[in-house]
């Protein structure tokens, strides 16, 4: 059975008959942060400028909804800088540092180790440097921060972890935005979310970032459920008790979920090559690679950080991955030019 594509004129019609049932609304952010309606921010992809990043997208979508069966409908992305801002710092490390901070305060013996050293000193052009040499292709220092940030909360439960992550998401201001990190979520790319969804799409989150940092705040920002959240973990154990047993973090990985994880978590969560992936570094280019079909419409599609005015203008760490976008015609979204607004107002 087809399904017809739902266009973003037709919605916009239904949205003002009182159709907004169709889409599940975000639910309210406590914490005195504004109220975003899924429905009202997605019906029209309002905040998407007419141009080449656009039109790819409805004609994929057009593809997808007369050619593809509803269940086979996957689209993945990346987080950090692609559904949220990631500069001066990803979110998550500005959550990680002040942790190690609190730890080198408490034990001077860890001032002169990395990474509690640059967490102590305030020396954030050091994980700049480690994150630059990632997407280079050394990992030397990035496995030197990775044993700190699993120190840094090791032996904690996962309830408690998620108590903290969620808590910092809600009341922590970004540095230099003005604005709290729950509202740092990049306005077209909600709408671009509640698109797909209105149009029979899964749609998933495929990070480098933690997975249960983001999975608090995944339904409520992303209308995505926790279960759909693949991001980086590190291993857990269970233990009996009279609470209904605990489940803590232990000071060892599990995955990072980036380069050539990324493809493997996919599958092994989805069981199925997406029809869409959407990521913004060269971390991502297995990802979108992945995301090629021989017999079914597919779309891949890289953000371009291009706004110092809105938002942040780099392109380090995705140099690769703009390379590859032009030799194999993925679509390049530009903040700048395809974007008529940034964050949520």
């Amino acid at each position: 059975m087809s399904v017809s594509v739902v266009r973003p004129e037709a919605l916009r019609e239904w949205v003002g008959a009182g159709a907004l049932s169709l889409v599940h609304p975000l639910r309210a952010l406590r914490g005195g942060v504004r109220r975003l309606s899924l429905g009202a921010m997605t019906a029209t992809l309002a905040s998407w400028n007419d141009g080449a990043a656009m039109q790819a997208i409805m004609e994929f979508v057009e593809r997808a909804t007369s050619e593809v069966p509803v269940e086979d409908r996957v689209a993945v992305f990346d987080n950090d800088g692609t559904l949220w801002c990631e500069k001066p710092m990803p979110i998550q490390a500005d959550f990680v540092l002040r942790r190690l901070f609190e730890m080198a305060d408490a034990d001077p013996g860890l001032r002169d180790r990395q990474p509690w050293k640059a967490a102590y000193e305030r020396d954030y052009a050091w994980l700049g440097r480690v994150m630059a040499e990632h997407y280079a292709g050394d990992d030397t220092n990035v496995r030197t921060l990775l044993g700190g940030v699993l120190a840094a909360y090791a032996g904690i439960s996962v309830d408690e972890f998620e108590a903290k992550s969620d808590t910092f998401l809600r009341t922590v201001q970004h540095p230099t935005l003005g604005r709290s990190y729950l509202t740092c979520v990049y306005t077209p790319m909600i709408e671009l979310l509640g698109y797909l969804q209105v149009n029979g799409f899964s749609n998933y989150i495929a990070s480098g970032g933690g997975r249960d940092f983001m999975r608090p705040i995944s339904q409520e920002v992303y209308d995505i459920p926790r279960e759909r959240v693949i991001g980086s973990a590190s291993t857990l154990e269970y233990a009996s008790d009279d609470r209904g047993g605990t489940i803590t973090h232990k000071p060892e990985a599990d995955y990072l979920d980036d380069g050539p994880q990324k493809p493997v978590r996919i599958w092994s969560r989805t069981g199925r090559r997406p029809l869409l992936a959407g990521g913004n570094s060269n971390g991502d280019i297995p990802m979108l690679e992945f995301t090629r079909h021989h017999d079914k419409p597919f779309l891949r599609l890289l953000v371009l950080h291009d706004d110092v005015d809105r938002e942040f203008d780099y392109t380090g760490g995705a140099e690769q991955a703009l390379q590859q976008a032009d030799t194999d015609g993925w679509t390049v979204v530009s903040i700048k030019n395809d974007w008529a607004t940034v964050f949520p107002s």
